[in-house]
């Protein structure tokens, strides 16, 4: 079946089971072990593994998602307008490698559609779990048809409409399937748009939503060093790395095969080398003074305790989602709390 297809069917049937009110069996089933909640980012987390973003783009299921065990939920990639996102086909399997080629080119239906879902998910989180609740992470990009030099009122204004009924925010400038979009990791760039955009969303929601960055694995190391050091002077709150990689480096998978895929960006198990690695590089240089969230080939409990030995202090997954099912998250929050004991 076609990936996107088979993403589509799969998110609908978690949804479903929420909708006709099952949702509290599973939450009963899959409730994380006390022993993992984590503070980060001024909140307690049920767990530190949640799920990143590109599964819910739209906020359409972050209660549904809740469900299942993961500790937050990030919604997006979400854009200031609207906007279809690249021609289909443009979610690819490879089996072999246990990956998944991606361009969808952030496909949403805009922040102004985006954002009473936001609300309404939150006062259901709320009023679900009386005490330490899963988080909503929200995660902004910016439009295709916006220009370069236009970017900052494009995320101005996903700041200003997301951001009361945010946890947290992400700026996502690493994205491989948004033309130039990874130019704004640039650090001449990337300071006026993380300032403003800081400012928007702390002024819309009159109180503080703590900011993160994430970035992509194909950046230098000189350049990881270089938004590292610029988060630390402009006091954000964390840096998730990493998004997905144009590399195709190392891959079981026949290169024919891998050639007729196409553009777009990689994810899964061929990416946990570099994540790995480019955790420990920020920690080296951020120590304390940020939240580090580590996305990237995570696939099991042993993979999340690695990224927190190493220095995160939240881990999120996504593509393993696809391949291991709906009962991942449990699985992973069980490995977890047996890791500990």
């Amino acid at each position: 079946m076609d990936a996107e297809k088979a993403h589509k069917i799969g998110f609908t049937m978690i949804k479903t089971i929420h909708a006709v009110g099952a949702g509290a069996v599973l939450r009963r089933m899959f409730t994380p072990d006390p022993a993992l909640q984590t503070e980060a980012l001024g909140m307690t987390f049920p767990t530190p593994f949640g799920l990143a973003a590109g599964f819910d783009k739209e906020g359409q299921g972050i209660n549904a998602l809740a469900n299942l065990g993961f500790g937050h939920v990030e919604v997006g990639t979400i854009t200031g307008q609207a906007q279809d996102g690249n021609p289909q086909p443009r979610l690819f399997r490879l089996v072999e490698d246990r990956a998944v080629i991606n361009r969808m080119g952030f496909n949403n239906d805009g922040a102004a559609a985006v954002a009473p879902r936001l609300k309404q998910a939150l006062a259901g989180l709320r009023k679900t779990y009386p005490g330490v609740r899963p988080v909503i992470g929200v995660n902004i990009g910016k439009t295709k048809v916006v220009e370069l030099e236009d970017a900052l009122g494009d995320y101005l204004v996903s700041a200003s409409t997301l951001a009361p009924s945010a946890d947290y925010m992400v700026v996502n400038v690493s994205s491989p399937n948004t033309p130039g979009l990874r130019l704004l990791q640039d650090v001449a760039t990337l300071r006026p748009l993380l300032t403003g955009v800081r400012e928007a969303a702390d002024a819309a929601a009159g109180r503080h939503v703590p900011l993160l960055v994430k970035i992509a694995p194909d950046l230098a190391d000189e350049d990881v060093a270089e938004v590292a050091a610029l988060a630390l002077e402009l006091k954000l709150d964390g840096i998730i790395a990493t998004n997905t990689t144009i590399s195709r480096d190392g891959l079981k998978s026949p290169a024919a095969q891998v050639e007729e895929k196409g553009a777009g960006g990689l994810s899964g198990a061929p990416l946990k080398a570099r994540s790995l690695a480019v955790l420990k590089q920020l920690k080296a240089i951020v120590g304390e003074d940020l939240t580090l969230v580590s996305v990237g080939g995570v696939e099991s409990g042993a993979d999340v305790q690695q990224r927190l030995d190493a220095g995160a202090t939240l881990v999120q997954g996504y593509t393993a989602f696809l391949y291991e099912g709906p009962f991942w998250a449990a699985r992973i929050n069980k490995e977890l709390a047996a890791l500990r004991k």
